[in-house]
């Protein structure tokens, strides 16, 4: 996939959709963000995150100290901002080397790293504007499973919401997505072994304590926590309460 062409393409329908919306319009899968707030968090992230590469800083930058951090006044310069931030990113990563090691929040690791966290982003605040609009959220199979994929890596890899693991021992979740052409890509098995609070995942094929079976548009939206899964094409197999656990556990 071309991390780079698909930020700066979700990057471009977002400002769409916030030069389209009233800047007061409440965000429901943002709870008290309006419009303008989630534009500015996305927008304000992408130049946090370039200032973080291109510096090549060893800890987390305060917001306060992102250079140009606010956007302008003016609604098109403000758009402007917007993508030069994402354009930002991109060049700090080739500034210093896609394989060299910058800081994230799972510790140091490639520079390209963050683009593909930028990415997936924008597209879920994408999502959040376009709910919030009453727009069409269309996202390609492809980067809907990276998506997933993507937010898995995260999500592995830290606590769970409010320090509780999502997943009680023993217990897993599998997800497969139902669109062709996805193979291996399409399918997400996500466990917790008896005796570890540890959490894997691989695309292997598996049964799961319970089983989502969908779009994978549908599952994104769905492990991102922004649409329940009885509003979705997605059928669920097995205990659905372990579903709830971990929708309630995980957070974005």
């Amino acid at each position: 996939m071309d991390y780079a062409a698909a930020l700066l393409d979700e990057n471009r329908a977002f400002g769409e959709l916030i030069r389209s919306g009233d800047p007061e319009l409440a965000i429901p899968t943002c709870p008290d963000w309006n419009l303008t707030q989630l534009f500015r968090h996305v927008g304000r992230g992408h130049r946090w995150a370039a200032q973080i590469v291109a510096d090549r800083l060893d800890h987390p930058l305060d917001p306060r100290e992102v250079v140009d951090g606010k956007p302008p006044a003016d609604p098109d310069a403000a758009i402007d901002w917007l993508h030069d931030g994402a354009q930002r990113v991109l060049d700090a990563i080739a500034g210093i080397g896609p394989d060299n090691p910058a800081w994230t929040f799972l510790g140091p690791r490639p520079a390209a790293w963050w683009l593909r966290r930028r990415l997936h982003e924008a597209t879920v605040h994408r999502a959040d504007a376009a709910l919030a609009l009453g727009a069409d959220f269309n996202l390609s199979p492809e980067l809907a499973a990276d998506g997933i994929s993507e937010w898995l890596d995260l999500v592995t890899a830290r606590p769970g919401r409010d320090g509780q693991s999502p997943l009680a021992g023993g217990q897993s979740v599998h997800l497969h997505a139902t669109d062709e052409g996805l193979g291996s890509a399409g399918e997400w098995t996500i466990s917790r072994s008896p005796d570890t609070a540890a959490l894997r995942w691989s695309h292997e094929h598996g049964k799961g304590s319970v089983a989502l079976r969908g779009p994978a548009r549908d599952l994104f939206l769905a492990m991102m926590r922004r649409v329940a899964v009885a509003d979705t094409d997605i059928a669920v197999f097995g205990d659905a309460a372990v579903w709830q656990d971990w929708a309630d556990h995980t957070a974005f």
